[in-house]
């Protein structure tokens, strides 16, 4: 058989040989036996994994992952150069399932499929709120609890800088909602005591002990100096409120977790202007509250169970009229507290959702 004709007589011309038609494999490599770690740091494309041998090593994404696959608090399987030196780089190249996600919607996403997913497998958030400078603002706090709920997450709210402003109207808008309440004296600008405590810090230390949990909240309200508390030695940067604008600064511009000297771990996020719920509908809030959700079968299709909804029974169970059974005066008002805060939370997934579609 004759050769290809490549136009010269020249044997030291070589001849690229032609694209084959034969399709590459499907076969993926088994990572299943790879070790594992949880990512506990995440800067600029690099990732701090936490092996299960206790060995820390820096780690970059196998690119078939894609972008944005990998996010704090996941499961991962690491190859490479696992010895945790210093110059060194381990490559993952697989993700665990998770269990839990916590996310928040974009509100200035050109659509609505705009989300990001903040930390994965946590079991606790800690929503930081600032008694004062800034103030405090009750419709972040109930999209934080939305979103907890709906990712699974047990909520805690944390309320610093109490030497500032009387703590007992916010403790009581939350006492019928199902959410632990810590009130301490901790601030964006000021440190422990000179016991090297603030009042409540116990209490937070005994909530998040081996657990994985999150930080949120706007900045300056104190989460970094929650974490320099919880942590000695972290020493997060902490910031002062703009005396202009009334909010603070980023001081937190990446995500990172930091081990509890009790065990557990507690993820710093960056502050956040706004929550979005776009991923939250309805159910997610009623699903909190079983006995609501339970009387709300009986609305009518489409009902917003807004309190000037006319076809809610919700009131008609709160006040125990048919097709409800009568109820005493305690367990009416019990009810009215649990219609109340089932409303408000529905309130903010609707002010989430219209904003959203404003910034469309």
């Amino acid at each position: 058989m004759m050769g290809r004709d490549t136009g010269t007589d020249d044997p030291r011309v070589r001849v690229r040989a032609g694209r084959s038609s034969r399709p590459r494999t499907k076969n993926r490599p088994d990572w299943s036996s790879e070790p594992l770690g949880r990512v506990v740091g995440i800067d600029r494309g690099r990732y701090r994994v936490l092996l299960d041998d206790g060995t820390r090593v820096q780690a970059v994404r196998a690119r078939e992952l894609g972008r944005g696959s990998i996010i704090m608090g996941d499961l991962v399987r690491v190859t490479g150069d696992l010895s945790g030196r210093v110059d060194t780089l381990a490559r993952v190249v697989a993700v665990e399932e998770r269990t839990r996600v916590l996310r928040r919607s974009l509100e200035d996403a050109p659509d609505q499929r705009g989300e990001k997913a903040i930390v994965a497998n946590a079991e606790v958030m800690c929503i930081v709120v600032a008694l004062a400078d800034p103030p405090p603002r009750t419709g972040m706090i109930d999209r934080c609890l939305v979103a907890a709920y709906e990712a699974g997450l047990e909520p805690v709210l944390c309320l610093t800088k109490a030497d500032l402003a009387d703590p007992a109207a916010l403790v009581d808008a939350y006492r019928d909602f199902d959410v632990r309440v810590v009130v301490t004296g901790l601030g964006a600008d000021r440190e422990a005591g000179p016991g090297g405590d603030s009042p409540g810090l116990d209490e937070v230390r005994g909530l998040l002990a081996g657990r994985f949990s999150v930080l949120v909240g706007h900045s300056g309200v104190g989460k970094s100096t929650l974490i320099n508390a919880l942590v000695p030695g972290a020493d997060r940067a902490v910031g002062r409120v703009n005396e202009v604008t009334g909010r603070g600064r980023h001081t937190s511009t990446s995500s990172q977790a930091f081990e509890l000297p009790g065990g557990g771990w507690i993820v710093d996020t960056p502050g956040v202007r706004s929550f979005g719920l776009g991923h939250v509908g309805v159910d997610d809030v009623l699903g909190v509250f079983p006995d609501v959700a339970e009387a709300a079968t009986w609305c009518l299709p489409l009902c917003t169970h807004a309190a000037d909804e006319a076809r809610c029974a919700l009131d008609a169970w709160r006040a125990g009229d048919p097709p409800f059974e009568a109820v005493d005066e305690p367990e009416r008002e019990r009810r009215g507290a649990r219609a109340a805060s089932v409303r408000r939370l529905l309130d903010a997934v609707a002010t989430a959702e219209a904003a959203s579609k404003a910034a469309r």
